[in-house]
């Protein structure tokens, strides 16, 4: 008889283990498969060609300064006033060629510890405020759907943070 009362006990302790276990699942974290979600979708996005690297930069660049004006100040060294500028499409290449390095160790956790701890010192130099990390990455989930089918935006937004959070550690809000 006890057995039998404890059935009903038993069948909710299984559903709330069920429903905490879908919980701890729908939390974003850059775990493996994201990682390498988000470096196939990278390599898909970076690696085709360099006409589609200038595209994107172009893109993420434009929609960055357009709803961000202010960031633009950040700027005036390689000509952010023209994107086109020859001194600004090198700029260009220097961003997105570091990202492609963290990228590329999102599985080294040692390495990209050590490369986001030199970005947290240039961003730190440099005053970038912590906002425009945002704005930085909603210009890049705006532009990577147009290079990249099926986009894996929880992936990227699970690795993305653990980039932010590793450049960002020390710096202060505008």
């Amino acid at each position: 008889m006890h057995f039998v009362t404890d059935v009903p006990k038993m069948k909710l302790v299984f559903l709330l283990v069920v429903s905490l276990a879908c919980v701890a699942e729908s939390t974003q974290t850059c775990g493996p498969l994201e990682r390498v979600k988000m470096k196939s979708q990278w390599m898909q996005l970076y690696g085709s060609s360099f006409r589609t690297r200038e595209k994107f930069s172009s893109m993420v660049w434009s929609y960055l300064f357009r709803n961000n004006p202010k960031s633009m100040e950040l700027f005036t060294r390689v000509r952010g006033d023209n994107i086109n500028s020859h001194e600004f499409k090198a700029h260009m290449v220097r961003v997105f060629g570091g990202f492609d390095i963290l990228v590329s160790l999102l599985h080294n956790e040692d390495i990209l510890t050590g490369q986001l701890s030199h970005l947290r010192d240039q961003h730190n130099e440099r005053g970038i405020p912590l906002e425009y990390f945002d704005a930085f990455f909603n210009a890049m989930k705006f532009s990577a759907p147009h290079f990249v089918p099926k986009f894996d935006q929880d992936a990227w937004e699970a690795c993305y943070d653990v980039i932010k959070t590793g450049i960002t550690k020390d710096l202060a809000s505008e």
